[in-house]
Parts: structure tokens; C-alpha cells; sequence
């Protein structure tokens, strides 16, 4: 399938991205500095904005961005501001997600939502009623964050019991740089540590999780693996666009402010190649699955066709 390609020079700083840093960083510094002075509401919204749309960032200087230099871009992302997700142990997980062949196979996606059936009787009951209730955008809200926070650091503190020390160096820079981060904010802020655990790290991971409930779904062809969700004036910037979720895995080194360009030249072509999988609005994504489960929890290759079917979506006009 042919696609129609933005001429553009690759140029030593992209310029929109490390003026996007700048902001991003001056919300997270206001908020912190200033968070006396706001409502907790409002400061749980900053908050949230401000970790959400710096892991955005993160995701972007994984995939090159804004520099040629991965030792400048990773000193521009790496720091903690969700505190619980090594930005270098991020970076290697994300980039094996995209090897599209994998995606959603719950033993090569790092990323996957879904389970072997192995897997899914090892969670025990407690944790197969955890696993669904985070399978509806409002359980995902809710329980995900301190889901995927457990879960994480049981793997990595896990691997450390075993005397398994791979991810030891890249857990010792996080380390360092989280306590440089809550030394801004415990100590010359003043803001206590519960606080910030819940209006910044626990809100922004929350909000971020928004974007990676609905975008993949298991389906035997590829091409028909990932999802687009259009119209979206607040979470598209603050995804970074990459609610286009389609473009991103098509062409996965375009700067996010070329995204939608890209998508408007080719938007049939694309909306043909995944089979019509897309959502008009995040509106139209929670008024199917605020309450009702995205997809089975066990991947479709572990069981039978019948209970395979993926619950059905409404192709766009």
C-alpha cells in the first residue's frame, strides 16, 4: 500500500520538541513551586497534565527525538517526574513493543494487556478480579496505575532476590535521579511526599494509561492490531498525537507535531489498512468501555475461536 510522504530535512534540534520540554518543565516547576496557593482539584490537574504529558515526551525522545544525540535526549527524558519507571528500562521495553509481528502476544509485547492461560490461572482470583477490572477504562483510571507500579517493581525486586543484577546500573541512576526530583519537591517545595504520590505521579500515570487502554487489540492480521482515536482537541497534544496510533507504528521516527499532517494526507489508505478500527473522540472510547471490558484477557492464540471474538467495534463511515 502506497502512502503519501511529508517532504521534511531531519535537522540537529527539532526545534517544536525542545521548546515542548521547556514547557513541559516550566508546568512541573510551577506546580511544585507554587502548590500552596492552588486547590487541590487544580493542582491534581496540573499535577496530572504535567507527568502525563512529560511521559509523552519520554516516549518521544525514546524514538530519536529532538536531537541526533541519544546522550542529550536521554538527559532531556530521563528524569523521574512519575518516580516509579526507569527511564532506560522503558526506552529498551517500548522499542521491542514495536516489532509489530509480536503485538499483543503476551510473551513478546512487553506492553501487552493480555494473558497466557497460563498466565491468567497463575494470577490467582484476586488477581484475575484485579486484571478485569482494569479491562474498562474506568478500572484502568482507577487501579492501573498502582497495578502497573506493583507489578513492575515486584518483577525488577524479584530479579534482584534471584541475584539477577542486569537492570542494577540502569536502578541506580533512577535511583539518584528520583531523589534529586523529591529533593526539589519535598525539600525546597515543601510539598508532602503523599501529596505529590498522588496528585502528580499516581494522576499523570493515570491519565497516561488513557492512551494505551484502546490502542492495540488482538486480531489475527497484523495490519488490524492498532487503533486511532480522531478529534481529540485535549488528550491528541497531550498524547503528543500519538492517539494517530496507527501513524506512529507506520512511521514510527516522525516528530509528533508532523503526525497529523501525515495522517489528514493518507487518512482513507489508513483507516482501509486496520480495517476501520477507530474511535471518533476518547468520548466515544469511554461510552464503550467505561464499564464494559475492551477485550478477553486471554489471548486470543490461547483459546478456543467461539470465545476468541473480540467484542465488536464500529468500523468509521
Amino acid at each position: 500500500m502506497q502512502f503519501q510522504e511529508i517532504e521534511s530535512v531531519r535537522r540537529t534540534i527539532e526545534w517544536p520538541t525542545a521548546a515542548l520540554a521547556a514547557l513541559i518543565y516550566a508546568l512541573w516547576f510551577c506546580a511544585t513551586y507554587f502548590w500552596r496557593d492552588l486547590p487541590w482539584p487544580a493542582l491534581a490537574a496540573l499535577g496530572g497534565v504535567a507527568v502525563a504529558w512529560h511521559m509523552s515526551l519520554q516516549h518521544e525522545i525514546i524514538h530519536n527525538h529532538p536531537t541526533r544525540s541519544r546522550r542529550v535526549n536521554r538527559a532531556l527524558g530521563s528524569w523521574p517526574l512519575a518516580l516509579w519507571l526507569p527511564y532506560e528500562i522503558y526506552r529498551v521495553t517500548h522499542l521491542q513493543h514495536h516489532n509489530d509481528v509480536r503485538l499483543t502476544d503476551p510473551l513478546e509485547d512487553p506492553e501487552s494487556y493480555y494473558y497466557t492461560a497460563e498466565q491468567w490461572r497463575a494470577l490467582g482470583p484476586l488477581g484475575r478480579a484485579l486484571s478485569r477490572a482494569q479491562s474498562t477504562l474506568l478500572g484502568r483510571l482507577i487501579l492501573g496505575p498502582a497495578w502497573a507500579m506493583a507489578r513492575f517493581w515486584g518483577a525488577e525486586l524479584a530479579a534482584l532476590s534471584r541475584e539477577s543484577f542486569r537492570h542494577g546500573p540502569i536502578l541506580a541512576r533512577h535511583l539518584i535521579q528520583t531523589t534529586l526530583v523529591l529533593a526539589w519537591v519535598l525539600g525546597v517545595c515543601r510539598m508532602p511526599f503523599w501529596l505529590y504520590f498522588w496528585a502528580f505521579a499516581y494522576t499523570g500515570t493515570a491519565l497516561a494509561l488513557v492512551r494505551s487502554f484502546a490502542e492495540h487489540r488482538a486480531e489475527p492480521e497484523v495490519e488490524r492490531r492498532t487503533a486511532i482515536v480522531e478529534h481529540s482537541w485535549f488528550f491528541g497534544p497531550l498524547f503528543l498525537f500519538n492517539n494517530l496510533h496507527v501513524v506512529h507504528h507506520l512511521r514510527a521516527g516522525l516528530p509528533w507535531y508532523e503526525i497529523p499532517r501525515w495522517y489528514r494526507m493518507n487518512r482513507e489508505a489508513v483507516i482501509a489498512r486496520n480495517g476501520g478500527l477507530v474511535y471518533r473522540t476518547y468520548f466515544d472510547v469511554a461510552r464503550r468501555y467505561l464499564f464494559k471490558p475492551h477485550d478477553a484477557a486471554v489471548h486470543p492464540a490461547e483459546k478456543p475461536v467461539v470465545e476468541a471474538q473480540s467484542p465488536a467495534y464500529q468500523s468509521y463511515p
